[in-house]
């Protein structure tokens, strides 16, 4: 059995599309307690037969990283620190196989994000939509307005890299019965012009790699 280590809409969503089954459960860990966020919440539900799968997003501007708002305000502040300005958007993704074996690696994607008036910022934020989202924003969703360019996997951007996890999983002896190419694609009605070299990057897969999405590097 697989268990993902979230109740996030948006990774329930996203791992559906690999059309494998799985159960969903929000760890008891404070994120912001943790280096590797990620690796804690799937240690905390790892249990000996079943595979664990557990994720965590957030953003990285001048070498600081920053995660999901506080409040309104601090979505205010945290878009307007954005507004004009390129980022990466870093998802970690930590599998435990049923018989123990862990992998751990980040995916990266470069966002850059318009110039944004205090105005339009604001009323944004108003929607509600911000707030547990890394960044501040869901480039899925109204925040996708709010972004000028993005360079890599878009997945990777909502909460989960899934032509790398593809790999991962199968690594953890899960087979998913879609390919992610094909329904990423079609969920996000795009033509993704990064996913060869991701699933390059797949299938080289090591423990403790970060992947550059943009990149045809296979190495960390």
């Amino acid at each position: 059995m697989l268990r993902l280590a979230s109740s996030s809409p948006r990774r329930i969503q996203l791992l559906r599309l690999l059309q494998v089954p799985f159960e969903s459960t929000a760890p008891n860990v404070d994120e912001s307690h943790h280096a590797a966020p990620a690796r804690a919440k799937a240690e905390a539900l790892a249990r000996a037969g079943e595979v664990t799968l557990a994720a965590d997003t957030q953003i990285e501007l001048d070498g600081e990283r920053m995660g999901k708002p506080a409040d309104e305000s601090h979505a205010v502040a945290v878009l307007a620190t954005l507004s004009g300005r390129e980022h990466e958007v870093r998802t970690e993704v930590a599998v435990i196989s049923a018989n123990g074996a862990r992998r751990h690696f980040a995916v990266r994607t470069r966002v850059a994000l318009r110039e944004l008036s205090l105005r339009q910022i604001e009323r944004y934020v108003g929607t509600g939509e911000p707030l547990d989202k890394a960044g501040g924003y869901a480039i899925q969703g109204e925040g996708g307005r709010l972004v000028e360019s993005y360079d890599g996997c878009l997945a990777n951007v909502v909460g989960l890299p899934l032509c790398h996890l593809y790999f991962a999983l199968r690594h953890a002896g899960v087979v998913p019965r879609a390919r992610p190419e094909v329904e990423c694609q079609e969920h996000f009605e795009f033509a993704c012009p990064v996913w060869r070299s991701a699933q390059r990057q797949g299938r080289a897969l090591r423990d403790g790699a970060e992947y550059r999405s943009w990149s045809e590097d296979v190495s960390d």
